[in-house]
């Protein structure tokens, strides 16, 4: 078995129809209106019309990022499996022995939900590198449209299941994921909620009753900076949506009787999170995404991350769901 390695390009419409057809295993991202159009074949895809291309951050529905899995051989191709929200569970078990898997999910969708909320506790979650994102949609259309993920295989546009691709590596390689965060746990209050889920009103603030979304204006905090809890020494953001009248809509999922504290402030976004992947060893990256919310944050439009491409996503995946980070996969040398 060959070394195995993932290459990444902007392409067009007709030259990713042409490396399709010609058989290779590709993980795709393009607006929806460039999916529905790409045949059957060995890919997954998601919808997103964000990308971080050579050149830089890049708003377009004309371009088509693909991620291609070079050196198989006839006797080790990737397997690609849909999940639902029923048969998500299983993902990590699928996972090939030695390799990796790249999934992909529709935001806003029941899998999306499960994944959120239960993927930690999920069969051999964590023994097999897990990475991937959120299908999103442009942001001025998300009142309006559903994120959709595609099962190449049978060229299937599906707004309510994930896909994934489980590829096994030589045994003279592993897979390592690599997460880049800017925030860490405020020292402001401890804020705790009675419920898990993606849209929250009351909650307790140091064990008051509060409504969270008065608590963000009455303190005037600023909502770029992410709910932060610490799961077994790493941070996790919960990042806020919007702020609707009473309720607050979240990019993640919040945890019952998990305590959450707002990062600590950011003196400048741009600048920090330029420092964070400037001490990231992305010359290594081979496959990545970042976050909607540090392409905005940061004005990365038209800017490079160091050597790392990919979509922009509306969620991160490095194992269990991520917000507002930057995640990548290595494939090194045993």
């Amino acid at each position: 078995m060959s070394n195995i390695s993932i290459t990444s390009q902007l392409l067009d419409l007709e030259s990713t129809i042409e490396r399709i057809e010609s058989g290779e295993f590709l993980i795709i991202a393009a607006d929806e209106s460039l999916l529905t159009q790409l045949p059957s074949g060995n890919w997954i895809g998601g919808t997103i019309p964000y990308f971080m291309s050579d050149e830089g951050g890049l708003v377009s529905k004309e371009k088509i990022f693909v991620n291609a899995i070079e050196g198989l051989s006839g006797n080790t191709q990737p397997r690609i499996t849909p999940y639902d929200s029923k048969s998500i569970s299983r993902i990590a078990q699928d996972a090939p022995d030695n390799g990796f898997t790249i999934a992909i999910l529709p935001a806003g969708s029941d899998v999306h939900a499960e994944y959120a909320q239960n993927a930690p506790g999920f069969p051999n979650m964590f023994f097999s590198p897990l990475i991937g994102w959120i299908a999103g949609v442009h942001l001025d259309d998300v009142a309006n449209n559903q994120a959709k993920t595609v099962f190449g295989p049978g060229a299937m546009a599906m707004a309510d299941k994930a896909v994934a691709m489980h590829v096994p590596l030589p045994a003279s390689q592993i897979a390592n994921i690599h997460i880049v965060n800017l925030f860490e746990q405020g020292n402001g209050p401890k804020i705790v909620f009675p419920k898990t889920g993606f849209n929250v009103d009351t909650c307790l603030v140091d064990g008051v009753e509060t409504n969270l979304a008065q608590y963000i204006t009455s303190q005037n905090i600023d909502t770029r900076l992410p709910l932060v809890a610490d799961y077994n020494g790493i941070n996790v953001n919960v990042s806020i949506q919007a702020l609707n009248g009473g309720d607050v809509a979240l990019y993640a999922p919040v945890f019952a009787d998990v305590e959450y504290q707002f990062a600590t402030p950011v003196a400048d976004y741009m600048s920090s999170f330029n420092q964070a992947v400037s001490n990231q060893e992305t010359d290594k990256a081979s496959f990545g995404c970042n976050c909607i919310l540090n392409f905005l944050y940061s004005e990365l439009e038209g800017k490079q991350t160091g050597n790392l491409t990919g979509p922009i996503t509306f969620g991160e995946i490095a194992y269990q769901l991520l917000n507002q980070t930057l995640v990548y996969m290595s494939i090194e040398n045993a």
